[in-house]
């Protein structure tokens, strides 16, 4: 198979979809890797390091779409890139198709076989080509929200651990999953006080015994959530409904309860936002104020950090890349029933119930697809 790999388009957007590591392994397996000239140099990545892995470096995206059979990418195809896709070709990347019927739309018209990271899953009921950049991003979010809680950045000015006599900022972390553990563990780390909210006990019970007391947990509903509002200084929206657009968790008319200046980090933009005023933003212009709250939205949070975030990725897909190489879509969908989860759109029909139920789109089942 020819695996084509194109340069990010999305604005701040630094990672690569192959690693040289992946574009060798394929390449010892008998298949044809080739790379927009450029396409790792944000991560670190240079030609030469593709070439000697044996891919071939292509200057231009639409040749890389015009000639692969399987695109690999990080991010969801932008409109320029949508209008190259064609029918019968296979697309693997994150789509979070759920708050954007226009992408969507143009998978639909296009034919092609799309299948997103986002929702394969895994034997434990994980989604372990998620995971890895959730655990960027909880790790991340923390650290964004201090930089706008700093006075410079509109922010109330409060320190995250604070200093002797002075108490430390005051967190909370809607969502106790992989997200909202790695964003625990730093912002107990930088000496915030830390609550951790969840709907799961069993969830909370863990995260009780793990961080051993260095925290707070609390479960989860719209009046723990209002309560614990007029506290906060920092609030991280860490919730997760795989596939489906992000449940809204806070409204604009709770904002008058928070103190000026406090921040709103919503890591769950990628599917809509979980805060009523939450808008996508981008690093280069990451926050905005509504209300006198900050809100940090960036839509593509593991970009900032290019290196690692690439490097996460490309160890997770991987193997799922080298089954659809090697066996075709349909085949390693049918062998592996998790990574058939991941199918969202074939030949003009759309095969993700959640996504169709967000968007109003009639939905065929993907296993009468693998087995018809």
């Amino acid at each position: 198979m020819k695996i084509g790999c194109p340069t990010e388009v999305k604005p701040q957007e630094y990672r690569v979809g192959m690693t040289p590591n992946a574009a060798r392994e394929a390449v010892s397996r008998d298949h044809e890797v080739i790379i927009q000239a450029g396409a790792g140099i944000g991560a670190g990545f240079a030609d030469e390091d593709y070439t000697a892995a044996g891919a071939v470096i292509i200057d231009t995206a639409d040749e890389i779409f015009a000639t692969a059979d399987m695109i690999v990418k990080v991010k969801e195809p932008q409109p320029g890139e949508r209008k190259m896709l064609r029918e019968g070709q296979l697309l693997f990347t994150y789509l979070h198709l759920a708050p954007d019927p226009a992408q969507t739309n143009d998978l639909l018209a296009s034919g092609c076989t799309a299948i997103a990271y986002e929702t394969v899953t895994d034997a434990r009921g994980g989604l372990p080509l998620l995971a890895p950049m959730s655990e960027v991003a909880g790790r991340l979010a923390p650290q964004s929200g201090a930089w706008a809680l700093q006075k410079a950045n509109g922010g109330s000015g409060v320190l995250m651990g604070g200093v002797p006599g002075v108490r430390p900022a005051n967190v909370a972390i809607i969502g106790g999953g992989v997200v909202g553990t790695a964003a625990a563990r730093v912002a107990v780390g930088m000496g915030a006080n830390v609550t951790v909210l969840d709907r799961s006990v069993p969830r909370l019970s863990y995260l009780d015994d793990v961080f051993m007391g260095r925290l707070t947990t609390q479960y989860s509903d719209k009046g723990a959530i209002e309560e614990l509002l007029d506290r906060m200084d920092m609030v991280i929206g860490a919730v997760l409904i795989p596939g489906a657009a992000a449940p809204m968790l806070i409204s604009r008319e709770q904002l008058g309860s928070m103190r000026p200046g406090s921040v709103l980090v919503d890591v769950a933009i990628d599917q809509g936002g979980c805060f009523e005023t939450s808008k996508a933003t981008t690093h280069q212009d990451p926050i905005y104020d509504v209300d006198g709250i900050i809100h940090y939205c960036v839509a593509n949070m593991p970009g900032a950090v290019a290196r690692t975030s690439t490097i996460a990725l490309g160890n997770a897909t991987m193997p799922f890349m080298l089954a659809l190489a090697g066996k075709g879509w349909k085949q390693a969908c049918a062998d592996d029933p998790h990574l058939l989860n991941g199918l969202n759109v074939h030949a003009g029909q759309l095969t993700y119930a959640a996504v169709g139920e967000a968007l109003g789109i009639d939905t065929v089942s993907p296993q009468k697809l693998v087995n018809g």
